[in-house]
């Protein structure tokens, strides 16, 4: 005997109901429905004391698992947990291995959430983010977006899924890279009940709302396969149909169907095992205290298992083991794209019913594909065709070089520093290969290596094309600014050393660089960019470089001694800018070349750092720039020889003489002689001697005055002898003393005087010999001695010095005036003539 009972979900009259049913009422074997969660639950709870077995068809509240509390109470429908074994093969079919949920802060929803928090644990799918809303969803879901949640599972009813949706269009949550799974219990067009209580418009929510799977308990069987009844699903529902008429219909109609035959197959197994077990009991004999037959019945129940309208009825601890559906939301309706099946563990998609939004089912996260950006294959085959280039054109000045060596203009030029100058061009041409060396070409350990090799080979052919070039100007430089004029000789051996020793510090830098902090192979990942394909991926591009810990430290004193060598080669430039022989005075294409190498480093150093994330425009730019100075610098140094050897070798080796006009001063015009090609010491040393002979010549020309008054006063007073002693006679050594500093300065007018002074004229004064035994320094101050040397000396003063000053030529009988005289030296008075003329 089974009773029914309708209490309107209100607990109280549904509790009184049931009392009064057991009080007054036959006795009841089971008690069949329960539809409202609060009233089922509490007469559940309360069956054990009476050993009634209670059989649901509609109350799915997952609290009635719980079998420790109800034990006696069985459900025909699932529950509402029995949608997450159903969802956790979908995550799984689909690889969905990373979701979050958003749940209504409603205990049914709660405990459903928490029950597929229990199934998905340990099934390797991550719960990334857990959200809850009361009645504003926005928060939650933006957070969801934050999270890079792609996969939601939903738990709401149909007013907070109109708000769920619409904050899922204003975030951009929906699309081809989302996947909204919801309850699928929800009315027909049901969201069309709540659209006038959002903020959204129609179009904006279905729009958010195409695609989402719901997932729901199965009303019917799909199978056509014949029930416990004789008919199949398919007939019953049809019967049904006729038999409802115009009546609204419940989708629980099928549990109710199945669950008169699961109460009905119950009471026979145990008819059977009464009458197995003992013949004297019957069913009849039950009431609530009878625990005996109250346990033969729940047992009864337990082993229930029958194909029904709703599929195969099963129980598991009390829980129907059901089919589960999957529909989808497709152009305003929902469409069945599957089914789970409980009994079987079984999940079967119907061939091409979803329809996702991209071209393949969305992502559970953002695939992060990281991405080598690499130097381009044709860009690398452009620039290293113009390197082979360059190499040959090296290779071509070094045939040059070496078949003219010999040739004066190639000879003067120093070929072996040539050679060097064309040895680092090509080492700088080849670090081009390396540096266009990538991870797409190379291994990563060989890419670290690639590291060093590239810088190295850089800077030892930067060094030995620079170096050599400076070696040879310095050569010059020192040759050609040689102030003490002295004969001198540097050959190629001393400049060979000068370009080792400029290796000999870049490999100091170098291996220090390399023992205390190498170059590593890095890897700098930059921000996620879509994919340009369209699929639902984002793009991380990653680029190796070349670093380690102190790189600015290290490029920094590579880049000073580099600065250092620059500027040395500016300064030899400017210091032999004058040369004027072109076979060996470079200055003008160093100077080209270093203003060309500097401008076009910088330039590319700034780009090439600011470019640092475009692998292609950064090799392309350091390339280019190590192209352009080597080509530069050899052109400008082989070029000019080669012209001028195919025109006019003879012309850049004529011109040996050196002009420094910066501290020439034109001498008097009368005296001094135009001097040329003669360095700067002896420009000094010559303006020094002029001085000091413009200074001597003054002083003659005030001594000559005085010469005169003395001459005078000879010829017109004799008796004034003792004057000329006292007054004069210091005057007369001065003479003498200025006739012996300028007889060191002329040889000629040396040997006059020496031969004047040993050979006296014996006819003039001759004296007593008997006087040559007196005093001689009375003898020689004495009046006649006094007149003898004038009348000798004084005419060879006039000869010997009046030429040098402007006075009486040596070749002439009388006074005569030189074209060369001084402007300053005054003319010889007509007295002073006569007298030479009498002599």
């Amino acid at each position: 005997c089974l009773f029914f009972f309708i209490f309107q979900c209100d607990n109280a009259k549904g509790l009184k109901a049931f009392y009064d049913a057991i009080k007054y009422g036959p006795n009841h074997l089971m008690v069949f429905g329960g539809v409202c969660a609060t009233v089922t639950s509490i007469i559940a709870e309360s069956l054990k004391g009476w050993n009634l077995v209670q059989l649901s068809f509609a109350a799915t509240t997952p609290e009635l698992a719980d079998k420790k509390k109800y034990p006696y109470f069985f459900r025909t429908v699932p529950s509402d947990n029995a949608v997450n074994p159903a969802i956790l093969k979908l995550l799984k079919y689909y690889q969905w291995k990373r979701v979050g949920t958003l749940t209504q802060d409603v205990q049914r929803f709660s405990e459903v959430r928490n029950d597929l928090t229990g199934v998905l644990y340990g099934e390797d799918i991550e719960i990334s983010d857990t959200e809850s809303f009361s009645n504003d969803p926005c928060t939650s879901v933006k957070k969801l977006k934050g999270n890079d949640v792609r996969i939601i599972l939903g738990q709401f009813d149909e007013e907070m899924a109109v708000k769920v949706f619409c904050c899922a269009y204003d975030e951009e949550m929906y699309g081809s890279k989302y996947q909204w799974i919801i309850p699928g219990w929800y009315e027909n067009l049901w969201w069309e009940s709540w659209i006038n209580s959002s903020q959204c418009l129609s179009k904006n929510l279905l729009a958010a709302m195409e695609g989402y799977i719901g997932v729901d308990f199965e009303p019917l069987s799909s199978k056509m396969i014949k029930t416990i009844s004789g008919r199949t699903p398919q007939q019953y529902e049809k019967e049904y149909n006729a038999k409802r008429g115009d009546g609204q219909s419940s989708k629980f109609h099928g549990y109710a169907y199945d669950g008169i035959w699961v109460i009905a197959k119950t009471l026979q197994r145990a008819m059977k095992y009464l009458n197995a077990t003992n013949k004297h009991q019957k069913i009849e004999d039950f009431n609530y205290t009878n625990h005996k037959l109250g346990k033969i019945f729940l047992d009864a129940m337990n082993e229930t298992n029958f194909f029904g309208v709703t599929g195969q009825v099963v129980f598991r601890n009390g829980e129907r083991m059901g089919t589960i559906k999957f529909t989808q939301f497709q152009e305003r309706k929902e469409v069945k794209v599957g089914e789970y099946n409980a009994v079987a563990d079984t999940l079967e998609i119907i061939n091409n019913s979803i329809r996702f939004q991209g071209l393949e089912p969305p992502k559970d996260k953002t695939i992060i594909q990281e991405e080598l950006r690499k130097i381009s294959l044709p860009l690398y085959s452009i620039l290293s065709a113009l390197t082979i280039l360059g190499m040959i054109m090296a290779s071509a000045f070094l045939f040059f070089n070496i078949k003219n060596r010999n040739q004066k203009l190639i000879k003067m030029s120093s070929p072996y520093m040539n050679n060097l100058i064309i040895l680092g061009g090509m080492l700088s041409y080849a670090s081009i290969f390396l540096f266009g060396l990538d991870g797409s070409f190379v291994s990563e350990k060989t890419f670290e290596t690639l590291c060093t090799v590239r810088t190295w080979i850089l800077t030892v052919g930067y060094t030995t094309a620079f170096g050599a070039m400076f070696a040879k100007t310095w050569r010059v430089h020192a040759i050609f600014k040689n102030v003490k004029m002295k004969k001198k000789i540097i050959k190629d051996q001393k400049l060979l050393v000068i370009v080792g020793g400029m290796l000999l510090i870049d490999l100091c830098i170098l291996i220090c660089w390399q023992v205390v902090d190498p170059l590593r192979r890095t890897v700098e990942k930059y921000n996620m960019e879509p994919d340009p394909a369209g699929r639902d991926i984002s793009i991380r591009p990653i680029l190796e470089h070349c670093e380690n810990t102190h790189m600015t430290i290290w490029l920094g004193i590579v880049y000073a001694y580099k600065g250092l060598l620059m500027l040395f080669g500016c300064f030899l430039a400017w210091e032999t800018r004058n040369v004027s022989i072109p076979a060996l005075n470079d200055s003008k294409y160093i100077g080209m070349s270093v203003y060309n190498v500097g401008i076009m480093c910088i330039i590319g150093a700034a780009v090439s750092f600011l470019t640092r994330d475009q692998p292609n425009v950064q090799f392309c730019i350091v390339a280019l720039v190590i192209i352009f100075c080597s080509t530069i610098t050899l052109c400008l140094v082989f070029v000019p020889k080669l012209i001028t050897l195919r025109t006019n070798p003879d012309a850049a080796t004529q011109n040996r003489r050196f002009q420094f006009t910066q501290n020439q001063k034109k001498e008097d015009s009368k005296t001094s002689t135009s001097v040329t090609s003669v360095n700067q010491a002896s420009t000094s040393r010559l303006e020094g001697l002029q001085s000091e002979n413009h200074r001597l010549r003054m002083k003659i020309t005030e001594l000559d005055k005085d010469l005169e008054e003395v001459t005078m006063q000879l010829q017109d007073t004799p008796e004034k002898t003792t004057y000329i002693k006292q007054n004069h006679y210091q005057d007369l050594n001065d003479i003498l003393s200025i006739r012996n500093f300028t007889d060191s300065k002329d040889g000629e007018k040396a040997i006059l005087k020496n031969h004047l002074d040993q050979n006296p004229p014996a006819q003039w004064g001759s004296s007593d010999p008997s006087r040559t035994s007196k005093d001689p320094i009375e003898d020689i101050n004495s009046p006649e001695h006094i007149q003898r040397r004038l009348s000798l000396q004084l005419p060879i003063l006039h000869h010997a010095y009046l030429p040098s000053i402007g006075g009486v030529d040596a070749s002439c009988a009388s006074p005569c005036v030189s074209p060369s005289a001084s402007p300053r030296h005054r003319h010889v008075p007509p007295s002073f003539r006569v007298m030479v003329s009498g002599l």
